[in-house]
């Protein structure tokens, strides 16, 4: 998970578990804090906003399409009421 240690515990139910769990993960490890915006949420945001924009455009071509033509025969003049 790209959340500090602190908030594993609103993903885990079992504070043991995520205790463990942390203790494995950073026995010799080196715990490196990066600033500034992630890749992934960057790519994630643009991704999401392109498919937003295909739906949109998806819904415009369909409301111009002009409707199916009537199956009815028209009945011919004088017919009416």
């Amino acid at each position: 998970t790209a959340r500090p240690f602190a908030e594993w515990g609103e993903l885990f139910p079992n504070a043991s578990c995520v205790v463990s769990l942390v203790d494995r993960l950073v026995h010799n490890a080196e715990i490196l804090t990066f600033k500034g915006q992630s890749w992934r949420l960057k790519e994630a945001q643009e991704r999401a906003a392109k498919r937003a924009k295909e739906r949109a455009a998806r819904r415009r071509a369909r409301r111009k399409r002009t409707p199916p033509p009537d199956p009815r025969p028209d009945p011919g003049p004088g017919t009416g009421p």
